[in-house]
């Protein structure tokens, strides 16, 4: 689509659109981490911890959506020594909270219950499609 077509589709003026345009170029962009936001390689890494606070893994990687822009999994890596082996766990990004005290994320399940929760190994990954979102949701307690 060119400008053009953008322009005559949307809702603002074209005076508006302009207005914005500036306004976003004088807006500094925070790269790293603000107050709401965090940056995705601030997150890969980050220990995942159990609600006892039991080491359970790390984030190796996050999943977003391409349509929605949303973080859909954080997907953790689990069992690993070194980070070889393992297996990866997607974890439903609202089943995880942050705990500053830890410097980790906390997600309310525990060992015995992750091994047998939806996960793959580095050379099978599942199809990331609506089937196998509702299931991994749904394990969680989490609507999809």
């Amino acid at each position: 689509m060119t400008e053009t077509t953008l322009n005559s589709q949307s809702r603002y003026s074209d005076s508006e659109l302009d207005r914005r345009r500036e306004f976003d170029r004088s807006r500094p962009v925070e790269r790293d981490e603000t107050n709401s936001l965090i940056s995705s390689d601030k997150v890969e890494g980050t220990k995942v911890f159990d609600t006892d606070g039991e080491d359970m893994g790390h984030i190796s990687h996050l999943m977003i959506g391409k349509r929605s822009g949303r973080v859909e999994y954080a997907v953790m890596n689990f069992g690993s020594f070194l980070g070889m082996g393992g297996s990866y766990h997607p974890l439903p990004w609202d089943a995880l909270d942050y705990d500053t005290d830890r410097g980790g994320y906390v997600v309310s399940i525990d060992k015995d219950k992750l091994r047998d929760a939806p996960s793959y190994t580095e050379n099978a990954s599942p199809d990331f499609d609506r089937q196998y979102g509702e299931a991994v949701y749904q394990y969680y307690g989490l609507m999809y």
